[in-house]
């Protein structure tokens, strides 16, 4: 029995902040998400306080503020030289209706000269297609630190970078999903943090209403950033439907509205077959929906780069078709 109160701990005031009932819970402000997720990243939160700040932060639905303050606490904690970059892509949400046709839209764009990092959680629901499980099929580099992230951009403008690699204490945040049953705030959090610094961050945010929320995080930020309703929760736009362009740049915020490019929906696919990415990479199969989901995927990262939209759809067309004479090349 204790005959003396014991000190609350530091944490604590967080998880009350965001559970003190209807009337009395709030959001945190930028300041206390940043003093918060640097004592989560720094190891001084005991697990208990970690499942309950999650959950609370799902329930309540984490806000602009909250993003860019986690992100302001992540950003000085990752350890990252200097690597130029013009795309930040992150993938952690996998595919499970078409193939993930992003990753030739990455590979095409990092043919022609576009620098990308990637990065994605690993495998983390059952029946979906994730993009580390493609990586060697598709020849992209694994990287597992900053230093082979610098060469792979060098060598091949494309690098992959897995963020328990980069960033531990995040990932096991992540990899609670099983424990807690729900997807944490942290799998939104990973397509905001943008952690090289890259001209244009491309985020995929699948739930409507979240999309504005994720780009106003990323103004506060002071970044470039596209946020999009991607296919299946991946960078892809599915040209069945209209795309809605969320973009922010030099602290403005701008909307465009892309129509769909096919007149009729495509029939979903029975099975997903990898291997028919890497024939069609080859120009080996035809495939229409993905021929038009790679174009419009590589035009709305070209539009991040900068490019108006006719100018991006005709330089994403260019750049597709050039990657055949590339690949001649090489053979």
């Amino acid at each position: 029995m204790n005959l003396i109160t014991p000190a609350e701990h530091p944490f604590a005031q967080f998880v009350r902040i965001l559970g003190k009932g209807k009337r009395g819970a709030r959001g945190l402000t930028r300041e206390e998400a940043r003093e918060a997720m640097g004592l989560l990243l720094d190891g001084k939160v005991e697990d208990t306080q970690l499942g309950a700040f999650l959950m609370l932060l799902r329930h309540k639905e984490e806000s602009a503020e909250e993003l860019a303050g986690f992100t302001e606490a992540i950003r000085p904690r990752l350890a990252a030289p200097a690597i130029q970059v013009d795309l930040d892509w992150p993938s952690y949400a996998g595919k499970k209706r078409h193939l993930p046709w992003y990753l030739l839209a990455a590979k095409a764009l990092a043919n022609s000269g576009v620098r990308i990092f990637m990065h994605g959680g690993g495998a983390h629901t059952a029946g979906r297609l994730y993009t580390e499980q493609l990586l060697a099929l598709l020849e992209i580099p694994r990287c597992h630190d900053w230093q082979s992230v610098q060469q792979a951009l060098d060598q091949q403008h494309l690098a992959y970078g897995y963020l328990g690699d980069w960033m531990p204490a995040l990932q096991r945040m992540i990899d609670l999903r099983n424990t807690l049953g729900l997807r944490s705030p942290i799998h939104s959090l990973a397509r905001v943090i943008n952690p090289l610094g890259a001209r244009c961050g491309l985020q995929s945010i699948f739930h409507p209403g979240y999309q504005a929320v994720h780009r106003e995080a990323s103004r506060l930020l002071g970044d470039c950033a596209i946020v999009i309703k991607g296919e299946g929760g991946e960078i892809e736009a599915n040209p069945d439907s209209a795309c809605h362009l969320y973009g922010t740049a030099n602290g403005e915020n701008w909307d465009e509205e892309w129509p769909a490019l096919s007149a009729q929906r495509h029939v979903k696919p029975d099975s997903l077959d990898p291997a028919r990415l890497q024939a069609f990479w080859h120009g080996e199969q035809e495939d229409t929906y993905g021929y038009l989901a790679v174009i419009a995927t590589m035009a709305t990262a070209l539009r991040g780069l900068g490019l108006a939209r006719e100018d991006a759809f005709a330089q994403a067309k260019m750049r597709w078709d050039a990657r055949l004479q590339s690949i001649s090349s090489m053979d």
